[in-house]
């Protein structure tokens, strides 16, 4: 019996969804989804943020720098080197002068905004093809103070 089911849902041939997907009403929907995103003044700004730091030289030379920084520290106490005050009060210092800089600053602000919108229309969708329905806020444990199913928890 499971030989048939693989061979009836074998890979390599292409479903009807597969097939029509690029003139499907699926298609259609994430355009909309697409430009209603693009189209939001707010998705405009975080844009505009990011291609403001993009165009700063000095800006991502700052950031590149902190970023290196921290990655060669984290590498060091990995491997069982030493990390002395004085690294540590480098780092903090030259990571607070980073982040005083409002090209950065705003730049990372509208990248975890980026990142949020994109987890939470990713959520949906993953949570739409787990329940083969749209989710509701309840699916996510918005419901009665739960966080989720197997987590223990009672809100």
């Amino acid at each position: 019996m499971k030989a048939n089911t693989a061979a009836a849902c074998a890979p390599h041939e292409p479903t009807h969804m597969q097939t029509s997907i690029e003139e499907s009403a699926i298609q259609k929907k994430t355009l909309e989804l697409c430009e209603s995103i693009i189209s939001h003044p707010d998705f405009k700004s975080l844009r505009s943020h990011v291609e403001g730091f993009l165009q700063d030289e000095a800006s991502k030379a700052a950031y590149n720098g902190l970023v290196e920084q921290s990655q060669m520290l984290e590498h060091r106490q990995q491997t069982g080197g030493s990390i002395t005050q004085a690294d540590i009060a480098a780092f903090e210092s030259q990571r607070d002068t980073v982040l005083k800089n409002p090209v950065v600053s705003c730049f990372l602000t509208a990248q975890q905004e980026i990142q949020t919108i994109q987890q939470f229309i990713g959520s949906y969708v993953s949570k739409t093809f787990e329940l083969g329905r749209p989710p509701s806020e309840e699916d996510f444990g918005g419901g009665g103070g739960d966080c989720g199913t197997g987590c223990g928890c009672k809100g």
